[in-house]
């Protein structure tokens, strides 16, 4: 039996997911895609998880795509055979929509280079804490193509403009620290830190927080990119109406009440 692509384990009310294809960068295979849906429906169906960490296997985080699943021999249909749109539909599209949906908060444990579409999985995650000798490639244009896997939304989204540009047509390595100053991640673990030791203290922290209020944070702030002000006015209102019904916000007033730590249940 071949070795599992992605690994997972559970520590705490943390789910840490391993993406494991360490000799070739942890870059993706549609194997890989579905070991991976897998372990997040698994995470979704477990209620005893309340946050979940993804790192990669051995130097690398995701080296995006393995072009070794492309077919690029000689011979009849070449383009077709070639043509990255079906994986991106299949793979790369659902996977992204897949952790954006998840039922709980979602931390990147950025090992080593995140390169195309690693660096957009990163992205994708709600937090990103990069080891300090990691760094985030744009390496479509090396290529001749464009960022995908939500990678030209998240670039304009964090990092605006002029910055965004320059990562995605030069395709120039950004260090950790860049990354950290200019928003593409949320931060940098300490020079000699593990990386995912400190994504999964960050991921506790989350586990013990109202869940349902994170993961709802998470859609308003992602709506807010596309709503003018009267649409995220009224969103605003309609989620907290609903978690107005839930048990951490009840839980949270009446331990702030009675000036005592809340016990949020993630419901």
């Amino acid at each position: 039996m071949s070795e599992a692509t992605v690994l997972y384990e559970t520590r705490a009310g943390v789910g840490i997911v391993t993406l494991n294809r360490p000799q070739a960068l942890n870059s993706f295979t549609r194997r890989m895609h579905q070991d991976l849906w897998d372990i997040l429906d698994r995470v979704n169906a477990d209620q005893s998880i309340r946050a979940v960490v993804i790192t990669g296997a051995g130097r690398g985080f995701c080296a995006g795509a393995d072009l070794a699943e492309f077919d690029f021999a000689p011979g009849p249909d070449l383009v077709k055979r070639a043509d990255p749109g079906p994986v991106i539909d299949q793979a790369f599209n659902p996977t992204v929509r897949k952790l954006v949906s998840l039922r709980v908060p979602t931390v990147a444990a950025v090992n080593g280079v995140a390169a195309g579409a690693g660096a957009s999985l990163a992205m994708t995650c709600d937090l990103a804490v990069a080891a300090s000798n990691a760094s985030f490639i744009q390496a479509f244009g090396k290529i001749g193509l464009v960022p995908d896997a939500g990678g030209s939304w998240y670039l304009i989204k964090k990092l605006g403009l002029a910055r965004a540009m320059g990562c995605a047509m030069l395709g120039d390595k950004v260090s950790a620290q860049d990354a950290k100053e200019w928003g593409m991640i949320w931060d940098v673990a300490a020079e000699g830190q593990d990386v995912v030791e400190a994504a999964v203290k960050l991921a506790q922290r989350l586990a013990t927080m109202p869940t349902t209020a994170l993961v709802q944070t998470r859609k308003l702030l992602r709506a807010a990119a596309s709503n003018d002000l009267d649409q995220q006015l009224d969103l605003e209102r309609d989620t907290q109406s609903a978690l107005g019904k839930t048990h951490d916000y009840i839980e949270g007033v009446m331990a702030f009440r009675e000036k005592r730590a809340p016990k949020f249940k993630g419901e």
